[in-house]
């Protein structure tokens, strides 16, 4: 398997680190939000077919958009 395409990369860690940063504000408090991104996050660290890690990046954005809603 060869790696990751390193834009798909940035695109990752960039929408992690505003998940995060977006956590902060949680209703639930951060220390709630935290965890369950990590676990999401980790879930999906397996992917390695750019088409999957496009689509994971999608609901990433659309959990971030639910999230900015609140």
């Amino acid at each position: 398997m060869s790696a990751p395409n390193p834009e798909l990369r940035r695109q990752v860690i960039a929408i992690y680190k505003e998940l995060l940063n977006l956590g902060k504000d949680y209703p639930q408090g951060f220390s709630y939000f935290r965890p369950r991104l990590h676990k999401a996050f980790m879930g999906n660290a397996h992917l390695r077919d750019e088409d999957a890690i496009r689509n994971a990046i999608a609901r990433a954005e659309y959990v971030k958009k639910e999230i900015e809603a609140l």
